[in-house]
């Protein structure tokens, strides 16, 4: 309940710190509904049409009252539901994030865990160069070189864009999204194989480890047994991290593979000074995140019970 709290108190402490830096942004967004040379009185119709001309305080009070009712407001341009326009993308957005995620977990964890276990080895050593090189590479970087050799050269996926179908054909869906799941992935997937491999390694040192094995249990037997589960509280903590790490990088992707998601909404908005869409895509943004770290801490207390014991002992 605590963290409940705490949730919910950082979502309307940002919704607040993002009310007011976007309303110290130069301009005013009546421009985006007006033509140049506009007159005063079409700019003053079009400034009481997307609430400008009122005080500060009370906007700020308009947009919590919206909030309060989950009314994300209208979009000054389209003059359509943000909430409507976000829901739409989301079906483009999440599917990537949870899409790459998975293929980020399949790639680090097993290969964290041989690059720890066989480090004196030249392969497990292979591995964590070929890891440090996926982490200073450029997302966008290795998409456009996807693009260039399985688009371009094999021409085995499209190169961008989404079916206007959407996923009425999930086969055409899933070929658009192959090479965006696959860039994200290969990022993410060697930022988290380092965090495996470091947890992994803490493992393999431990005196409990070398205990188990002393007793009689052969090396797979004791760190699957005893090792795994406290190595993966650390790993958990980094998974949810990177998740919502995936998530925000989802949104810039999605503007190399001109995809119809957050990215393009959210660039889109700021292009025309359209506060709604602009507010909408990163409160949802930051919802997405705390929600994903408040579900990582509660994951680590039930994965490791010493967790919750050392906050009742503590009187926390």
């Amino acid at each position: 309940m605590r963290r409940s709290v705490i949730l919910v108190l950082s979502l309307a402490i940002a919704a607040a710190v993002l009310f007011v830096l976007l309303r110290l942004l130069p301009g005013d967004p009546a421009n985006a509904l007006v033509s140049v040379g506009a007159d005063p009185e079409q700019i003053a119709a079009a400034r009481r049409q997307v609430g400008s001309d009122l005080p500060l305080v009370q906007q700020f009070f308009q947009f919590v009252s919206s909030l309060a009712r989950f009314d994300l407001g209208t979009s000054f341009v389209s003059r359509t539901s943000v909430a409507a326009d976000i829901a739409d993308r989301l079906t483009v957005t999440v599917p990537l994030t949870l899409m790459a995620f998975a293929l980020a977990v399949v790639i680090s964890v097993p290969l964290g865990i041989i690059a720890a276990v066989k480090a004196d080895r030249w392969y497990g050593a292979a591995i964590s160069v070929v890891s440090q090189l996926g982490i200073a590479v450029p997302v966008f970087w290795v998409g456009i070189l996807l693009v260039a050799l399985f688009a371009v050269n094999l021409r085995i996926f499209p190169s961008g864009g989404f079916p206007a179908s959407g996923w009425a054909d999930p086969a055409a869906a899933l070929r658009a999204l192959a090479l965006p799941t696959l860039t994200i992935a290969i990022v993410m997937g060697a930022s988290m194989l380092r965090y495996v491999r470091s947890a992994t390694q803490d493992v393999v040192d431990s005196d409990y480890l070398r205990t188990a094995r002393a007793l009689g249990s052969g090396f797979a037997e004791a760190l699957a047994r005893h090792g795994l589960r406290n190595g993966a509280v650390p790993v958990i903590s980094i998974l949810g991290i990177e998740l919502a790490t995936t998530f925000l990088g989802a949104v810039v992707v999605e503007r190399v593979f001109t995809l119809p998601g957050l990215g393009s909404m959210l660039l889109l908005g700021i292009e025309q000074r359209d506060y709604p869409n602009v507010q909408g895509v990163l409160l949802v943004t930051t919802l997405v995140v705390l929600v994903v770290g408040f579900l990582t801490d509660i994951i680590q207390r039930l994965v490791d019970p010493r967790l919750r014991y050392s906050r009742r002992g503590d009187g926390k």
